[in-house]
């Protein structure tokens, strides 16, 4: 089977998915690179290739350099990913082999958003007083070390958010000194005037929009909205908006924030084209958030582009499972399929093509241009007596370069699932949650459509709510259901199936 090779080719006007690049895999492309340089006193390196010649499958012409899909040299090509200032190095003094897939890209081939690590905020990871105007060192020095990271290194970033829900976690509560909703939108209010007043204009920043609720969201929006406003910012305004909260996982939200942006002047050409939609991995959002980018592409801003991102490709084969296809069954559940990848010690010399021995195992087996030159001792390499490299044995077969060729598989599949979802939506398939038929058949996409057509703000906001039952059936990211809420193991399950 011939496969595609250069994924941004078939981009086409899709909603553009964001691999969020993991820090893990980027390090085997910097250190390989590192180990096969001269040894400079001043690079971390010793001449001796990282990972040995003979481990690296036979059909990757440039060696590890072919897993950067960044790169026009890679395997297979893909020019959009994300990475987090909170799993990067903020010292741009410091020459890092781990970040050397995204520091040393091509920016003219490439195109990276940077999150700005307001998650390790919540969470407690980064500790200070993150209060407006408190003048914590800890706190500053993030603060200013995210900003020249994003300008050195990304050309879109996401602004420092203090996340609304911070109040309600202990560890970030404690860590942040953030004990409410409201201090909450003061120290992101603080974090936006520094990011506006000193950044050097290399990249381009995404006001982040929060809230746990319809009301916080609204709230939020108003409170931070004047950041992107050109008339009031003439030559610092923020370039375009990053969806949390309630507003990145409940339709019927989002599509009033957006009608409201253009009511207000702020998703303008040339000024605001770029909406962000974090942590977004169910398949058919994929689908809404294409419905929504053409939409506002061809009532009012032609170089709108909505992005979206998630960790899964990379979260499964850390979890030992591989993407084994999809599901695109018409008026059905459209998923990813994720499933156990062999793993066995028995299997060490074995040395079948990696994809003849995963067809039988799984229904409707998805090859990727690297599954298509392993062999299956590739994966499972360390036979029953052999240790690693710290001299130990583990109970799995897998090396921890194994995990780095299953990410790049996993993270092709996810992409070319995304992709080929919206081709066959655009054929006239659709999943069941993207339609409402207890009356007559009503399709999402064609409200949205019409919502956009609509030259009145109170028109389509209107038509927005006429259509609460149609967005309550569109389940969204992380356990959110319009404006219902399930626990975490229901939304595990809503995203993946195990076998």
């Amino acid at each position: 089977m011939t496969l595609p090779t250069n994924l941004t080719e078939l981009q086409n006007d899709y909603a553009v998915f964001l691999p969020a690049l993991s820090t893990f895999y980027a390090l085997f492309v910097g250190r390989q690179r590192r180990g096969l340089q001269p040894y400079d006193e001043n690079v971390k390196g010793s001449g001796v290739p990282y990972i040995p010649h003979d481990r690296i499958p036979t059909h990757l012409p440039h060696g590890v350099e072919s897993m950067n899909w960044l790169d026009p040299k890679g395997l297979w090509q893909y020019k959009w990913s994300l990475h987090s200032a909170g799993h990067a190095s903020l010292d741009l003094t410091k020459d890092l082999y781990r970040e050397d897939m995204f520091r040393d890209r091509n920016r003219e081939s490439s195109w990276l958003l940077g999150d700005s690590g307001g998650f390790q905020i919540g969470k407690g990871k980064w500790e200070g007083d993150w209060r407006a105007g408190s003048g914590c060192e800890k706190a500053q020095k993030k603060r200013d070390g995210v900003l020249r990271w994003m300008d050195k290194f990304m050309d879109y970033g996401m602004i420092l958010d203090i996340p609304a829900w911070v109040d309600r976690s202990p560890e970030g509560s404690a860590a942040s000194k953030i004990s409410s909703y409201q201090e909450a939108v003061d120290g992101t209010r603080y974090n936006n005037e520094y990011f506006m007043k000193h950044r050097d204009g290399s990249c381009k920043f995404l006001n982040v929009l929060q809230g746990e609720n319809f009301a916080q969201a609204d709230d939020w929006y108003e409170q931070m909205k004047d950041f992107c406003d050109p008339t009031k910012y003439p030559e610092t305004h923020f370039n375009g908006w990053a969806m949390g909260g309630q507003n990145m996982c409940d339709i019927h939200l989002a599509l009033k924030r957006v009608v409201t942006l253009m009511r207000d002047g702020l998703l303008e050409k040339g000024k605001h084209d770029v909406m962000h939609f974090l942590g977004t991995s169910k398949l058919e959002w994929a689908m809404v958030l294409t419905a929504i980018q053409r939409g506002v592409r061809k009532s009012h801003n032609e170089n709108f582009t909505i992005t979206f991102d998630c960790a899964s490709p990379f979260l499964a084969t850390s979890n030992g499972t591989q993407y084994t296809g999809y599901r695109l069954e018409h008026e059905g559940k459209w998923s990813y399929m994720m499933e156990s990848a062999p793993d066995d010690k028995a299997l060490h010399m074995d040395t079948t093509p990696y994809d003849q021995y995963c067809a039988p195992l799984y229904d409707n087996w998805m090859p990727s241009p690297m599954s298509q030159g392993l062999k299956l001792n590739d994966v499972t390499v360390y036979g029953p007596n052999d240790v690693n490299r710290m001299g130990q044995s583990n109970a799995t077969s897998w090396d921890s370069f194994t995990y780095a060729l299953l990410m790049n598989h996993n993270v092709y599949t996810h992409l070319r699932s995304v992709q080929e979802a919206n081709r066959v939506f655009d054929e006239g398939r659709y999943p069941y949650m993207l339609v409402e038929d207890t009356f007559d058949k009503t399709e999402v996409k064609d409200v949205i459509a019409r919502i956009f057509e609509l030259d009145s703000y109170d028109a389509q906001m209107k038509m927005i709510d006429d259509h609460t039952r149609l967005w309550m059936k569109v389940v969204g990211t992380r356990g959110h259901v319009g404006k219902k809420t399930v626990n975490s193991s229901a939304q595990y399950f809503s995203l993946f199936e195990e076998v």
